[in-house]
């Protein structure tokens, strides 16, 4: 007769490759139910968006059928729960707080943070995404809201709530949707950071497990306001291959390290890496340079979470409200898939070491 005893033995033979001890340590085994030869567990994950699910389901499978009985019958329920840092003080609902940042602009870090939500969001999280890009904003074009005005309700102690507006599964803010898109935005440093803390702490976001926050380009007061502001779990950095962009995005690293800010930094992310035309797809042309992002990473530290090519349809999915990664024939959906995978897997892995610490 098969029991619990020897089935959990079984899965501490199963390690995490990144946390570096065994999934039942880790206490991601839950509910084990067996009958017969029949056994049945739960997987619990640290993020719905791990890029080694499939792995460590089958590395399971096999302890199992190895260590307790070949000829098991093995069903494996894979959820997961979310991790997020200690600091909980501010915004208790929300998890993990995540800013995508960029040295200059025209990096298409805007076009990254969406589809980085959506492909988090398909995933089973709960998402949200704040556009702090005051001068810029460009949430309401990319997801088809542009006049889109969000509404309010009042709590029971006369607080008044933004609601922010749900679209693909995502909740959204953006001063886009307070301001007239055909006139500039002519506010001063701490106007701006003021109207930015507004769509934090004034917005009924109910429980998040991922609030991606699109920042301005550069390094400013909306950077700093935000970050010694909020318990930040981490700041990913979107760069293109070419020296003035590379120059640019170091700062934007520095920032982050520096004194009374010290973010994790979560990776790099390299866009318009190379453009591979329609009617080639399997030619690569390394238009603005080769590696740029890569070798930075390398240099500072910090992991590669991947390179996005330069295509039309990325332009033309977010110019007509429907990020990229909504369509999952679209080989940039995998893309993107992969980069948030390793992101949330890098949140994870920290989150847990903190909490080690």
């Amino acid at each position: 007769m098969i029991t619990e005893e020897q089935v959990l033995a079984a899965l501490r033979n199963v390690e995490d490759p990144d946390l570096k001890k065994d999934l039942v340590t880790l206490h991601m085994i839950k509910d084990v139910k067996i009958e017969d030869k029949t056994i049945g567990f739960t997987l619990e994950l640290t993020t719905p968006a791990c890029p080694m699910k499939d792995m460590l389901k089958n590395a399971c499978t096999n302890a199992i059928k190895h260590f307790v009985a070949a000829d098991a019958i093995i069903n494996i329920n894979i959820t997961s729960k979310v991790t997020k840092p200690l600091d909980t003080t501010q915004l208790k609902a929300i998890k993990n707080i995540i800013l995508v940042s960029s040295g200059k602009g025209g990096v298409g870090k805007s076009t990254v943070a969406s589809n980085l939500a959506v492909t988090l969001a398909a995933d089973g999280a709960k998402v949200g995404l704040i556009d702090a890009d005051i001068y810029g904003p460009s949430v309401p074009i990319m997801f088809g809201l542009v006049g889109a005005k969000p509404s309010a309700r009042e709590t029971e102690d006369g607080k008044t709530l933004i609601l922010p507006i749900e679209k693909y599964g995502i909740k959204l803010l953006s001063l886009g949707f307070f301001a007239d898109p055909d006139q500039p935005v002519p506010w001063r440093g701490p106007m701006a950071s003021n109207a930015i803390k507004q769509l934090f702490n004034d917005a009924d976001w109910g429980e998040l497990d991922y609030l991606i926050v699109d920042l301005p380009p550069g390094t400013g007061d909306i950077h700093i306001t935000i970050s010694q502001s909020f318990p930040i779990a981490g700041a990913v950095i979107v760069t293109t291959p070419q020296q003035v962009a590379l120059a640019d995005t170091r700062k934007g690293l520095a920032m982050f390290k520096m004194p009374g800010i010290n973010i994790p930094v979560l990776g790099v992310i390299e866009n318009m890496s190379y453009f591979t035309p329609a009617e080639l797809p399997d030619n690569k042309y390394y238009i603005f340079g080769k590696d740029g992002g890569k070798e930075l990473a390398e240099q500072y530290k910090v992991p590669f979470l991947g390179e996005i090519p330069l295509v039309q349809s990325i332009t033309a999915a977010g110019d007509n409200g429907q990020p990229v990664s909504m369509d999952k024939e679209n080989p940039l959906a995998a893309a993107f898939g992969e980069i948030a995978g390793k992101m949330a897997q890098q949140i994870s892995i920290n989150n847990i070491q903190t909490a080690n610490c």
